[in-house]
């Protein structure tokens, strides 16, 4: 199946499911990626997490009912996986901005999530700078944090706190101390390079072993050789702010008619420097070409 039909089915899963205590793990089931890589993959196409998805449609589904039937709202808190109608009224306040009671009368406006259907994206006026490389098997080391898989939003903070506490200083120097413009900068991220349990993910702030880096103390991992597909943002005056796009670029709009597939393995976020100064960003993913 190719990217867009494995969504596809997932989203038809969870509308079958929806009633159910539903999680990443059940619905990544659908499809040939692992509980990580779909994440990932929902998270960068729809702007959501899967888990928030989920909500919004559960809320959806149980404001029609209030609206279109005469269902207690305990018993709609209790379908939807609510433990109280407490907590389901919060929730509702939350989406819809008035409680379920006032849901029912006629003159309220709700906000209603339908169903997310995937199709591919065509934006002729905006080329994407892309290549495909094999690279040997290399090693990278630095300071890792696991995340639970609907938890890809709060990465950034990860590098703010990162810089607050010293611990990026402290790679930057490992990594050598000085940097060597134009070119990738000494620290730059992975993440998805090992399945450390259920529902979770690790991402590193990273730098590349080299010869004279002190890795003591750091993680280090080990990349296979693999085939890479890298996308590389326009030069800006600042940098840190193109990588989600990258992202959203190359899953919704290369990967479903590029002739390959997302392979698994370690996505890199690379920042870098250009030749006149101005700022760049690289993803790179893991692809094999798809068997037709």
């Amino acid at each position: 199946m190719d990217i867009l039909t494995q969504l596809n089915h997932a989203m038809a899963y969870i509308e079958v499911h929806i009633a159910n205590d539903l999680n990443l793990a059940d619905v990544s089931t659908v499809t040939n990626y692992t509980h990580y890589h779909f994440g990932r993959l929902f998270y960068y196409i729809s702007d959501m997490t899967l888990s928030e998805y989920i909500r919004k449609r559960k809320l959806s589904l149980a404001a029609m009912a209030l609206k279109s039937g005469n269902e207690k709202v305990i018993d709609l808190a209790v379908k939807y996986g609510y433990d109280s109608a407490d907590s389901f009224t919060r929730a509702f306040v939350k989406q819809h901005g008035v409680t379920p009671s006032a849901a029912r009368q006629p003159d309220v406006n709700l906000t209603i999530f339908p169903p997310l259907t995937f199709q591919i994206k065509i934006k002729g006026v905006q080329a994407m700078n892309w290549r495909i490389e094999e690279k040997e098997a290399f090693e990278v080391f630095g300071i890792e944090r696991v995340f639970a898989n609907d938890e890809t939003s709060k990465v950034p903070d990860f590098w703010t706190e990162c810089h607050n506490n010293g611990e990026y200083e402290r790679l930057f120097q490992a990594a050598g101390g000085a940097e060597n413009p134009p070119g990738p900068c000494l620290v730059n991220a992975i993440c998805g390079y090992g399945e450390p349990g259920d529902n979770v993910f690790p991402y590193m702030l990273c730098a590349f072993v080299k010869d004279g880096c002190k890795t003591d103390r750091f993680k280090v991992v080990k990349i296979p050789k693999t085939t890479w597909a890298i996308f590389r943002s326009d030069e800006a005056d600042t940098t840190a702010l193109q990588i989600p796009q990258l992202f959203s670029r190359a899953y919704s709009e290369w990967l479903p008619s590029s002739g390959y597939d997302k392979a698994p393995g370690a996505d890199i976020e690379i920042y870098g420097i250009a030749e006149n100064g101005k700022y760049y960003e690289e993803v790179w993913l893991p692809v094999i070409e798809k068997n037709l």
